[in-house]
């Protein structure tokens, strides 16, 4: 018998307030059997950090060909590719080539995502934003998520502060590029 995605349902109270965006977002994220809880939540967080009209996830692991996340237009022509984990040199490659924004959300060390990708061929290497969550924070979200969750999600200066029932977790997103050193 194959095994079947497990679906969680977020009730998030966004207040990014690097870019001015507070809404209230309700979603849904299937984890597949072999996605890690670390993904799920790092694809979730990908999510309120890149809201806006458009978003949305894909069909995940049965779709391979298709970002993690995307934003697209009204006529579905796709804006932003959003990835989460370490994608390799090609597919980012192919992101490059189909859409005009690309960007990779890491909760894995991001100093082995730029050794990965190190003098690899990258449609647009200079456009690509690579960001990657404080481990710490994903560990600790990890060990709080339910099937259903209600969330206070606060950015400031890509600072997250996250509030679950009567606990705070807070860690910075930051930014670094291929050439960065370790």
């Amino acid at each position: 018998m194959a095994l079947t995605a497990t679906i969680y349902t977020f009730s998030i109270q966004l207040s990014d307030v690097d870019r001015g965006v507070y809404e209230a977002v309700s979603l849904k994220a299937a984890r597949h059997p072999s996605e890690s809880a670390e993904h799920l939540v790092s694809r979730v967080l990908a999510y309120c950090l890149e809201y806006a009209e458009g978003i949305a996830f894909s069909r995940g692991i049965s779709d391979p060909d298709e970002p993690a996340l995307s934003v697209r237009d009204l006529t579905g022509a796709l804006k932003v590719w959003i990835d989460i984990g370490s994608p390799d040199a090609a597919r980012l490659h192919k992101a490059g080539k189909s859409a005009p924004r690309v960007v990779v959300y890491t909760h894995k060390d991001p100093a082995l995502l730029r050794r990965q990708l190190a003098g690899e061929k990258i449609h647009r290497p200079e456009a690509l934003e690579l960001y990657a969550f404080d481990r710490t924070l994903i560990a600790e979200l990890v060990r709080r998520l339910e099937r259903r969750m209600q969330v206070e999600l606060s950015v400031t200066d890509r600072h997250l502060f996250l509030s679950i029932g009567d606990a705070t977790l807070s860690g910075a997103v930051e930014r670094f590029r291929l050439g960065d050193q370790e």
